[in-house]
């Protein structure tokens, strides 16, 4: 059996694999040491307080503490190094606290501008920082992100193996610190690569190739965040399946636009909504409206694996479709911290049905489903 064999006779089994995959956190569930919110985050802000005020002597205005599933950050007021050691020595072998990180960030860091005090926003600042104030998107197909999946994929007189792979990362360039901790605003550059193939061919042709490179301005206030986003898409097709029998004619899809999107979270819950509009296209005829909306659920204790359950419900509508509903879905479980700088892996099962959004296909109504993998930094 020849390696591409094998691998469409592992692929025909992915629509029992998604089932299974979703059967075992049922059947086994978390240990019942994993299973108990051993440490909540009041309890440790509760606990780490105790620490720093009663053991430490640390007055309660000289620093701030915010903990966020698991993580805490201190921040300083003035750099000490003395407190930093003894912060260290004291919390990092606390039961249930998986990070803690410790910044200097001034008191009185001056007065801001009505436009700052309007966004409650500091007159400080940091270059470079790491991390995003708004959280990716889990069950956008177009979220820029590193992935791969294997999905079974049909539309109209077609259906194929195709494996999906991203590359695609957001990188801050300046961050307006906020009143509060995590808030803030921040400007950022993103550039990312969407690519499929398709494995039933005999050389795995790449299908279509997607390039987006951004500027996204992000925002947080709370539990209430945004991104608004200029940004340029060209598609383009692979060779092979340009020299395959019956090709398409090549359409040179270009486009620059510019999105928002406002998000609200609540106990693990997270909905946003928000549009885009076109403002140059390629090919001119395109309509260049949309709307875009979607919910989330995080969960907090472990399900599978040391895993923690994750579901996502994407959906847009576009005027060049007479606003239909393309509906994306993805469960599974997210490994590592969940907060906004801190690293993560997702297994996720996925369902797709509407218009297609990879490249010049965009007038094919598709339905696919199978399983993937996505790393977050």
């Amino acid at each position: 059996m020849t390696m591409l064999m094998r691998i469409h006779a592992c692929f025909n089994v992915t629509g029992g694999l998604c089932a299974a995959f979703l059967l075992l956190m049922l059947l086994f569930p978390a240990s019942p040491a994993m299973a108990v919110d051993r440490t909540s985050d009041e309890f440790l802000t509760g606990y780490i307080t105790s620490i720093l005020e009663r053991e430490l002597h640390w007055e309660r205005d000289s620093y701030r503490l915010k903990v966020f599933r698991g993580s805490a950050v201190i921040t300083l007021f003035k750099d000490d190094p003395v407190r930093r050691e003894e912060a260290d020595t004291h919390l990092r072998t606390i039961d249930g606290l998986h990070v803690m990180r410790i910044i200097v960030k001034p008191s009185d860091p001056g007065k801001p501008g009505a436009v700052g005090r309007l966004l409650g926003v500091t007159g400080e600042g940091e270059a470079f920082p790491s991390g995003n104030l708004f959280r990716p998107l889990l069950a956008d197909p177009k979220q820029l992100q590193f992935f791969v999946s294997i999905n079974s994929f049909k539309s109209p007189g077609v259906q194929y193996a195709m494996a999906s792979i991203g590359f695609g990362e957001t990188f801050g360039l300046y961050r307006f610190f906020g009143n509060r901790e995590g808030d803030g605003l921040q400007l950022n550059v993103e550039g990312g690569l969407f690519a499929q193939f398709n494995l039933d061919a005999p050389s795995s042709d790449l299908i279509n190739a997607d390039y987006i490179i951004g500027i996204p301005a992000t925002y947080r206030r709370g539990d209430n965040s945004l991104r608004l986003r200029i940004y340029h898409q060209s598609s383009h097709l692979g060779d092979e399946f340009l020299q395959s029998v019956n090709p398409p004619e090549r359409v040179n899809l270009s486009y620059e636009a510019v999105d928002f999107i406002y998000s609200r979270e609540w106990r693990g819950w997270r909905v946003y909504g928000g549009g885009e509009y076109l403002l140059q296209k390629e090919p001119s005829e395109l309509k260049p409206m949309s709307a875009h909306w979607g919910v989330e659920y995080y969960g907090s204790r472990p399900l599978l694996w040391n895993g923690r359950p994750v579901v996502g419900v994407d959906m847009k509508s576009f005027d060049e479709h007479e606003w239909a509903v393309d509906t994306s879905v993805k469960a599974g479980l997210e490994f590592g911290q969940s907060y906004l700088w801190h690293r993560r892996l997702l297994l996720m099962a996925q369902w797709y049905k509407g218009y297609d959004p990879r490249g010049q296909f965009y007038i094919n109504k598709v339905e696919s489903y199978g399983l993937g993998v996505s790393l977050g930094f």
